[in-house]
C-alpha cells in the first residue's frame, strides 16, 4: 500500500525524563513525528539514544513527561491504563528484540494470544495463526514450546504474533539486534514483506543502517533529539 497524506499517528514535542538517584535524566528532549498510513519509518541511533523510550511512548507502553501522541486523531495521552491496553490490542502489533513470548505455550498458542484476548473464536485464531506460521517458515514447528526453538525461530513467532490481527501499525524495537547477520536479514525480509502485504504502517527502531535504508524514510536520534531526517 502506498502512503497517503493522512497521519495515522502523530507525536508532538515529546519529552521524557527519569529520576535516578535524585537527578533528572532527560532521555527525549522534544521529538515531533508523523507516521502516515502504509508508511515504513526507521528510527536510527546508538544504544541509549532514546529509541526504545520513544517507541514505548508511541505504542502507549509509557507516557511522555510532556507532549502528546494521537492515533487517527484521538489523543492517547490521557487514556487510562485499561483503555491503552484495549487500544494496543485493537490497533498495534509489537516486535521486541527479546521477543517476550510466553514460554509455557507453544508457538501456535503464542501467535493466537492477541486474538484470544480480543475474544475472537479460538478455531478462527488457530486457523489464522497456523497460516501465518506457515508464511514465516514454521509450519513444522508450530506445536513446539517456544523454549525449544532457536533465537531466529522465536523471533519469527514474534513477527507472526505482531501481525496476526493485521494491525494498523507495527512497532518493532531492534527486531534483528539479538540475531546473527544472516538470521537478522531473514527476519527483516519477513517483517517488511508481511507488513507490506497486510498494508499497515511500520516503525522500526534499529542501529542497522542497511535495514533502515529499505524503509520509506528514517531519522536519527541523538541526545534525545532528531538530528537527521532522511526521505528515501
Amino acid at each position: 500500500m502506498s502512503p497517503t497524506n493522512a497521519p495515522i499517528l502523530q507525536a508532538k514535542e515529546i519529552r521524557r525524563s527519569f529520576f535516578v538517584g535524585g537527578s533528572e535524566i532527560e532521555v527525549l528532549r522534544g521529538v515531533d513525528l508523523k507516521i502516515r498510513e502504509g508508511q515504513s519509518l526507521a528510527i536510527l541511533g546508538q544504544s541509549g539514544a532514546g529509541k526504545s523510550t520513544l517507541l514505548n511512548i508511541l505504542g502507549g507502553l509509557d507516557k511522555p513527561t510532556n507532549g502528546t501522541v494521537s492515533f487517527q486523531g484521538q489523543d492517547l495521552t490521557d487514556y487510562s491504563g485499561e483503555n491503552l491496553a484495549l487500544f494496543r490490542n485493537k490497533n498495534l502489533g509489537f516486535v521486541f528484540q527479546f521477543h517476550h513470548l510466553l514460554p509455557e505455550f507453544s508457538a501456535l498458542e503464542n501467535v493466537m494470544m492477541p486474538g484470544l484476548i480480543r475474544e475472537i473464536p479460538r478455531h478462527e485464531m488457530m486457523e489464522r495463526s497456523a497460516e501465518l506460521l506457515e508464511d514465516v517458515g514454521l509450519g513444522g514447528r508450530m506445536t513446539h514450546m517456544v523454549g525449544k526453538l532457536s533465537g531466529g525461530e522465536r523471533q519469527r513467532v514474534a513477527v507472526a504474533r505482531a501481525l496476526v490481527l493485521s494491525p494498523d501499525l507495527v512497532l518493532a524495537d531492534e527486531p534483528t539486534g539479538n540475531l546473527d547477520s544472516e538470521t537478522g536479514a531473514q527476519i527483516a525480509d519477513l517483517l517488511l514483506d508481511l507488513n507490506l502485504r497486510m498494508g499497515g504502517a511500520l516503525v522500526v527502531a534499529t542501529h542497522n543502517r542497511g535495514f533502515a535504508d529499505r524503509l520509506d524514510s528514517s531519522f536519527t536520534l541523538a541526545d534525545g533529539r532528531i538530528v537527521e531526517d532522511i526521505r528515501n
